[in-house]
């Protein structure tokens, strides 16, 4: 396992310097769910949930999220996003909704806690709007699905293995 980074050689937890890394190209794809009971899904689909448009709502929100992902978590940088993209899928069989978010910087750090953010601040919001007819919600396997740039290069979570 490779050293954390937040933490000095004192143990201590600290903002990580960035001030000699290059400043490149970053990009990060996060993804998460929100799975649901049917009839909540299709208040949705169909543009009838009591709040307005769950979906809009839940786009911006996202975004604002990544915007704001330095302010939430303590050792993260404050940076200037250059793009965040949210996508949502309906998953009739799945009963759920997929949020995916796509964010890019030119910066010296990446932006995988920003797509992170922005994946559990759209799920969040669309619980928010939905409550009242569903607060059985389920947020799960948000998770990291790819990143580019920076020293290590291009990452891509691996499909697991069928069994």
């Amino acid at each position: 396992m490779s050293e954390l980074t937040h933490f000095d050689h004192q143990g201590q937890a600290h903002m990580v310097d960035v001030s000699d890394k290059a400043a490149t190209v970053r990009v990060a794809v996060a993804q998460g769910r929100i799975v649901m009971l049917p009839s909540t899904l299709a208040l949705i689909a169909q543009g009838r949930a009591g709040k307005g448009d769950v979906l809009g709502v839940a786009r911006i929100a996202a975004i604002q999220g990544a915007k704001r992902t330095a302010d939430l978590i303590p050792l993260c940088h404050p940076l200037s996003l250059s793009k965040v993209a949210v996508e949502f899928e309906l998953d009739e069989v799945g009963s759920a909704v997929v949020c995916r978010v796509t964010v890019q910087t030119v910066g010296p750090t990446g932006v995988e806690m920003e797509a992170l953010t922005a994946v559990q601040v759209g799920l969040l919001t669309i619980y928010d709007m939905c409550k009242a007819a569903d607060r059985g919600m389920v947020m799960t396997d948000v998770g990291l699905l790819e990143k580019v740039g920076g020293k290590s290069g291009h990452w891509q979570r691996q499909a697991p293995s069928a069994a």
